[in-house]
């Protein structure tokens, strides 16, 4: 059993984004092809003897206690076990909030990683993910991290190798958006052949180390509801090609964007480039990073 924790919840971001059907239970059937970055909130957390679970965000507008995922996520361990003991856990953010890029659902997948190691559990991996679905549905990849083909309702994950590094450039525009709202909005059998991502031909791309296979085949189906509803999605997109990006791509619902370059030099001009935009207004955090494909612990 441990008292204390630092812990590292690492974002996502979807090279392919296809949605396969709406079902009649209404959730979508998606298959993704998603990887984790190197942009990540820090986490700690202590453990209490007053049988309290606490929350601490860096930011006003995340909510604390019940409203948090990572707040759920250590009650739903504590709860199966049957322990008495609290928790506090301190959250600062540094993922965007609201994004597409699982921001609360790899905090929450960081302290189902930590309560069980803290309070010695003895979940496996696979067990965690289980668990981690009934918080939300991109949970279990965030406990499994890497490259991975996921589908159903994003439930159901393949692992892949881990493509060719490469450097990217990450960039949220001022505004926000409500993924519940972006799949309201997706009319699944009116979209043409070609606006689905060829996510066989991605799959084949990583497993032979083609970077510029991966980069053809960038592809996201709900930017053809974000996209429309923010142009600023598409400036991004644009000045990220502009200053040399190989490829550019909608994260998830948005309205994240990601370019994907070989040259450093190049993505820092871009990173100046889009912070440069309207006078500093088109975009609210720029970050250069990479891809994270690391097997270590948490």
């Amino acid at each position: 059993m441990k008292d204390h924790l630092d812990l590292k919840a690492y974002a996502k971001i979807n090279l392919g984004l296809d949605v396969v059907r709406k079902r009649e239970d209404g959730y979508h059937e998606v298959r993704m092809i998603m990887q984790t970055v190197n942009l990540y909130d820090r986490i700690e957390m202590d453990r209490t003897e007053d049988g309290v679970i606490r929350t601490e965000t860096n930011l006003p507008f995340v909510p604390d206690g019940e409203g948090n995922l990572a707040w759920r996520a250590a009650k739903l361990l504590l709860d199966e076990k049957g322990i008495k003991d609290g928790v506090t856990i301190k959250i600062r953010k540094y993922i965007p909030v609201a994004a597409g890029m699982a921001g609360g659902s790899t905090d929450a997948a960081a302290v189902l990683v930590g309560v069980n190691r803290m309070f010695d559990l003895g979940f496996t991996k696979k067990e965690l993910m289980e668990r981690g679905v009934k918080l939300g549905a991109d949970v279990p990849y965030c406990i499994m991290r890497g490259t991975a083909l996921s589908e159903g309702i994003g439930e159901i994950l393949t692992e892949l190798p881990a493509p060719p590094q490469c450097h990217l450039v990450i960039a949220k525009p001022q505004i926000s958006v409500s993924t519940k709202a972006v799949y309201g909005k997706l009319r699944v059998n009116e979209l043409a052949p070609e606006e689905h991502p060829d996510i066989d031909g991605m799959m084949a791309a990583i497993k032979n180390g083609d970077l510029d296979g991966v980069i053809e085949r960038l592809g996201n189906v709900l930017e053809t509801v974000t996209v429309p509803d923010h142009p600023e999605i598409a400036e991004i997109k644009e000045i990220m090609v502009e200053n040399g990006a190989c490829g550019s791509l909608m994260s998830g619902s948005g309205p994240t964007v990601f370019g994907i370059y070989k040259g450093r030099e190049l993505a820092e001009k871009a990173c100046q480039a889009l912070r440069e935009a309207d006078g500093g207004r088109l975009t609210r955090q720029v970050y250069l990073t990479e891809f994270y494909n690391r097997k270590k612990a948490r």
